[in-house]
């Protein structure tokens, strides 16, 4: 069975999930209730992984048009005991510039998406902590020299970017980033019941923080130069996750 050589489910996002699929690997497809869930398995160093581009090979989905349902289902049916995943974002802090590494701990979720697995019937999902995993993102962050940061993350449903005011509006509420795919990721991956870590790297400063507008070149330029760097903390914490579960 395929679950029997799956340790890890990694999901790339923007600059990351082409990197990732460099290593090539077997291509999988999961069907599931919501959609076929595609990826591929690989060896990686340590452990055995399936890799997920959340946006789609040649990053054609849209945030609001990523199947997260049929991602978190088919990672939990393939049996991963962790899913670390990037988040490309913008930041809330004004000293939190382009290429800052956090570890999200937290989040607020306005996509207003209304995303979940239990449409039929009452269930309530605890998320007291969204991303369970996120401490083997700081110690992999610790072991490379970086700051073991940790954020809230504030999801908004893109795909445009926010407006100064809506920056001004997230800070007062405690966000620390914002993106557009983190917090339906990290509520469907509740669901499903599989620990869940999300990597934010920022690529800007919110709208109205910095000078100029903001354009998805520049955040695919900081993603693609911190790459290497994201994809080695990813494997340390994917292995440091197994050495504790």
């Amino acid at each position: 069975m395929i679950s029997d050589l799956v340790d890890i489910g990694l999901i790339g996002g923007t600059g990351v999930g082409s990197r990732l699929a460099e290593a090539g690997g077997q291509s999988v497809l999961v069907p599931t209730p919501f959609g076929a869930m595609r990826g591929r398995l690989q060896q990686r160093d340590g452990y055995r992984a399936v890799v997920v581009a959340r946006h789609s090979a040649g990053h054609k989905t849209p945030p609001h048009g990523v199947n997260y349902r049929a991602i978190a289902w088919g990672l939990r049916h393939l049996g991963v005991r962790g899913v670390f995943s990037t988040a490309a974002v913008g930041s809330l802090r004004t000293n939190w510039g382009p290429g800052t590494l956090a570890a999200c701990d937290d989040l607020i979720d306005m996509t207003f998406r209304n995303l979940t697995m239990y449409e039929r019937g009452v269930r309530h999902v605890d998320v007291s902590s969204p991303f369970p995993a996120h401490g083997a993102l700081l110690a992999a962050l610790r072991e490379a020299g970086e700051e073991p940061r940790t954020a809230t993350y504030l999801g908004a449903n893109g795909p445009r970017y926010e407006t100064p005011t809506e920056i001004k509006m997230m800070q007062g509420w405690g966000g620390d980033v914002v993106g557009m795919t983190a917090s339906s990721e990290a509520i469907a991956m509740a669901e499903a019941g599989v620990p869940y870590a999300c990597l934010a790297v920022v690529t800007n400063l919110g709208c109205g923080l910095a000078t100029g507008d903001l354009n998805h070149e520049e955040v695919v330029n900081v993603m693609e130069n911190r790459g290497d760097l994201i994809v080695r903390l990813l494997d340390q914490a994917a292995r440091g996750w197994l050495a504790r579960v």
